[in-house]
């Protein structure tokens, strides 16, 4: 828990994509720059959260709840926006759905939907580098490769973000854009969550009726861009943002200002007043 200050609009969950913990940060400081308190768990199988029972949707409908649990127990009666960034979409609209009294607003990030994910092929690999008993490996194979040889390390990892070339992705790119992708990338790991992560999770989004904001770029290759069309489309009272990123990571984009800007916008307008139909 961070940011916020006395008086401050609230607080907003942030629930991060796979192989990402608590301790990253990405995209936060659009809501601690307006003074939102920001409160980042550890999805099941990340950092130091064990995962629930296995049965299929179980893991996220148990994190749903425990997240709600501790909202309560931290005095929060309300949150202003639970977001879900790509993997951790899933969980956001689960945690809306399940307890609409707490979430006020929903914002998903290149958020994964309920259509089939990911592709064949990520399966069938992610299962193999990113087992928990091997994961540890990748990621130290992944930091040695990113010390030794840097362009050759991200093209590599960028081509699993991008429908893009990945040489123009990164010419894009300025270097503080690639020094916070570089942190990233040498901090992260999987432990036993991305592969808990590919089980399918029961579709909620008809009992989800909180005004959502969905952003999504047509050149993310890791979530088809159909997945947040399909999202906007099933929930009522959403708004689907097309971001002109190059890549799944949206923040490194020349249009993330303005998205950011409509972000906050988003989070301090009473929609509950606002008159007009969002989904988009």
């Amino acid at each position: 828990m961070h940011g916020g200050s006395p008086g401050g609009p609230g607080t907003v969950v942030v629930l991060h994509g796979g192989h990402m913990r608590a301790q990253l940060a990405l995209g936060e400081d659009v809501f601690t720059g307006a003074r939102f308190r920001v409160l980042v768990p550890s999805r099941p199988g990340y950092g130091r959260t064990p995962l629930s029972p296995a049965a299929a949707g179980g893991t996220v409908t148990d994190f749903a709840d425990a997240i709600a649990r501790l909202c309560r127990d931290r005095g929060i009666d309300q949150v202003a926006a639970v977001v879900g960034i790509s993997a951790g979409g899933r969980t956001a609209l689960t945690m809306a759905a399940r307890h609409p009294d707490l979430v006020r607003r929903v914002i998903l990030q290149s958020p994964v939907g309920f259509l089939p994910w990911p592709d064949r092929r990520t399966h069938l690999g992610g299962r193999i580098v990113f087992h928990p008993r091997i994961e540890a490996i990748t990621w130290a194979l992944l930091r040695t490769a990113i010390r030794l040889a840097p362009e050759p390390a991200l093209r590599l990892l960028t081509r699993d973000l991008s429908l893009l070339p990945a040489g123009q992705v990164l010419a894009g790119l300025t270097p503080a854009d690639r020094a916070t992708l570089t942190h990233l990338y040498v901090s992260m790991r999987s432990g036993r969550g991305f592969v808990a992560d590919m089980l399918p999770v029961a579709d909620c989004t008809a009992d989800v009726g909180q005004p959502t904001l969905i952003i999504a770029t047509r050149n993310d290759r890791s979530v088809p861009f159909a997945h947040a069309q399909s999202l906007a489309a099933a929930i009522s009272r959403a708004e689907l943002v097309e971001s002109r990123a190059d890549s799944h990571m949206i923040w490194f984009s020349p249009d993330y200002p303005a998205i950011a800007a409509k972000i906050r916008a988003f989070l301090l307008t009473d929609h509950d007043t606002a008159s007009g139909h969002l989904n988009a």
